[in-house]
């Protein structure tokens, strides 16, 4: 034996070391392996070696008896084409035409040996088609890539026997699929967080538009409101939403947050100085209501009612507090209203009770004035109606709702009266008179001489001179037609 083959048998058989005393015995179904016997990897030794290397005895490989093993469920035709298993329980990997060392399974028939790595084998391949259903299936590739890689080291490893180079071909494939399938789950999850962030995009722009509103028109019941919802929003999103990145959710959230600030500042603004004009407004009207007070037991009834008008404008003009407190302070300015014109109502009406004889009276004499009319007797009529009038003023005062119209009754025979008198002045003018006779006689004048000019064109034959004058003949009878009238009248 050379040196070199001494070493490499001594090499051999220090790293191929038997199985322990728990040593599993094999069942006859194979649907769980059992652990695998203890067996260090070696590198792979020369044919050369293999064949030298004496056999170990079987006797100080197990601690304990090992029980015989059930009858194997394994194709043990087909597991030749891959294996081999020693009478010592050695069993070799067939691949790519060599031989590698995967363990011994000592205390056991070659058939028996070889069964057990081969469901080891089998074992690494129910792994492989469980991950190719899961492909299949579509599931969550987070663990996948791992995954494959285990099972490619497994198959590395050399401790099973089995169709390695398929079951590699079968993990490229299922590499390739997952790399498809993670594809999909990244657009599906890219589309999904373009979802989710057009969603926090636009809670945060909206709460901006809200913040950005002028505070002197914004209506903050509802915007308060609204932005409390968004809050809960963003809130729910932070809880079960997808995740954005932490830069992008910080920077979100930033001028969420912003937005929030600055519509807080501007709504306690907004109430500050809301609260110091409520204050402003209510001490203008309670001072408003004092003077409304202090005229409310007045019996200066002309003088207070003006006085209520005035502070009434000056209420309208005055700004406006709170609606609970403008609506408490309006109900006592009423309330002194009310009870000066409530007194002065009760006044009116007593009056209206004594002024009711009166009341009898004028509405008598007025029956007695129209029946002046129509004016006869002017003399006559102005000395009637001069007793009336002083009796009228004897008559008293009447009710205030009946003032007007007995006024008017009287007022019209006063004007027909006094119509009467200036139509007789007009008639008696001695100048209008004057006037009249002096224009009359001009007048009759013109139309002869007129009649003179018509008669000399006529004999003329002058047929544009009779006409002239015929025209200027004509206006003058018209107007000597209404002197005559008026001359009559002054008769």
């Amino acid at each position: 034996m050379t040196h070199s083959q001494e070493s490499d048998e001594t090499l051999a058989s220090t790293t191929e070391l038997p199985v322990t005393e728990n040593a599993p015995v094999e069942s006859t179904t194979a649907a769980t392996p059992a652990p695998a016997p203890a067996a260090v990897r070696a590198p792979s030794p020369s044919p050369a070696a293999f064949a030298a290397r004496p056999k170990a005895p079987a006797a100080p490989a197990v601690s304990a008896p090992v029980p015989a093993p059930a009858t194997p469920a394994v194709n043990l035709a087909e597991a030749a084409k891959f294996g081999r298993a020693e009478e010592d329980g050695h069993v070799f990997l067939l691949l790519d035409g060599e031989e590698f060392p995967v363990g011994q399974y000592p205390g056991a028939t070659q058939d028996e040996a070889l069964s057990y790595f081969v469901r080891k084998f089998d074992d690494i391949l129910a792994q492989v088609v469980l991950l190719e259903q899961r492909v299949e299936a579509k599931a969550p590739t987070t663990d996948m890539t791992k995954t494959v890689t285990h099972l490619r080291e497994q198959l590395g490893e050399r401790t099973s026997v089995g169709d390695v180079n398929a079951a590699l071909a079968r993990l490229v494939t299922l590499e390739e699929n997952i790399k498809a399938l993670a594809a999909q789950e990244r657009s599906a999850h890219d589309s999904a967080r373009a979802v989710e962030l057009a969603a926090r995009e636009a809670i945060v722009a909206e709460a901006e538009t809200i913040s950005a509103e002028d505070p002197a028109t914004i209506q903050w019941k509802i915007s308060s409101a609204r932005m409390n919802e968004l809050f809960e929003q963003w809130k729910t999103a932070q809880k079960s939403g997808m995740r954005l990145g932490r830069a992008t959710e910080e920077g979100l959230w930033k001028r969420f947050r912003s937005a929030r600030t600055i519509f807080d500042r501007h709504r306690r603004a907004y109430f500050s100085q809301l609260d110091s004009t409520n204050a402003t407004a209510k001490s203008t009207k309670e001072s408003l209501i004092a003077a409304a007070e202090e005229l409310a037991t007045s019996t200066d009834w002309g003088f207070a009612a003006g006085e209520y008008r005035r502070l009434m404008d000056q209420w309208k003009s005055s700004p406006r507090a709170s609606r609970k407190d403008d609506d408490a302070l309006w109900a006592r300015f009423r309330g002194a209203q009310d009870k000066f014109f409530a007194a002065r109502q009760s006044a009116n009406n007593a009056l209206d009770e004594e002024f009711g004889a009166n009341l009898v009276v004028k509405e008598a004499l007025i029956t007695e004035a129209q029946a002046l009319l129509p004016i006869k007797d002017l003399n006559a009529a102005k000395k009637a109606l001069q007793s009336i009038r002083d009796r009228w003023e004897e008559a008293g005062k009447v009710p205030r709702n009946d003032m007007a119209r007995v006024e008017a009754g009287l007022r019209k025979v006063e004007e027909a009266v006094r119509s009467a008198e200036d139509d007789n002045w007009r008639r008696s003018d001695p100048e209008a008179k004057a006037r009249t006779s002096s224009a009359l006689s001009q007048l009759e004048a013109t139309i002869a001489g007129l009649k003179d000019d018509l008669a000399a064109a006529q004999k003329a034959g002058d047929a544009r001179k009779v006409a002239k004058a015929t025209e200027a003949l004509a206006a003058r009878e018209l107007w000597l037609e209404q002197i005559q009238k008026a001359a009559a009248d002054f008769s």
